[in-house]
């Protein structure tokens, strides 16, 4: 197993994406047969119903998260909420999930998202060229 920080955290749904503000974040690769991982994410106490939600339906989400340092491109991945923990003013969501390779590079969605908006030419290279400097979150559309 390899474990590493979990330093952003977004949960993808119909198009649109909920920012899950990180007080503390762990993410392990557990290195098995089934490629596995477990994310753990430590917020904010005010998102319990929503995961709470979310788990009781055992509904299957994508998260996007960024591993290690905040400039890393974003990892997506399929995943159920395993264990849901309430403590005193924070909660424990713990994630597990697979790696989703299909449609991860942030580049290609980048560039799918800039030619959707009907951007071309020297529009499309300068704007490709900023965004890949500034890292904006992107939506990811579901395959």
């Amino acid at each position: 197993m390899k474990s590493f920080k979990l330093v952003a955290l977004e949960v993808v749904e119909d198009g649109n994406s909920v920012e899950i503000p990180l007080e503390d974040g762990l993410i392990i690769n557990k290195e098995n047969e089934s490629a596995s991982w477990l994310l753990e994410a430590y917020t904010d106490l005010s998102l319990y119903d929503y995961f709470q939600k979310i788990h009781e339906q055992s509904r299957e989400v994508i998260v996007q998260a960024v591993i290690t340092k905040r400039e890393n491109d974003p990892a997506y991945f399929q995943t159920k909420i395993a264990s849901l923990k309430k403590f005193q003013n924070h909660i424990s969501v713990l994630f597990e999930g697979r790696l989703r390779r299909n449609r991860s590079d942030y580049s290609e969605l980048l560039l799918d998202s800039l030619l959707e908006k009907g951007l071309g030419g020297q529009a499309l290279l300068e704007e490709f060229r900023d965004k890949m400097k500034r890292k904006p979150k992107l939506k990811m559309k579901h395959d």
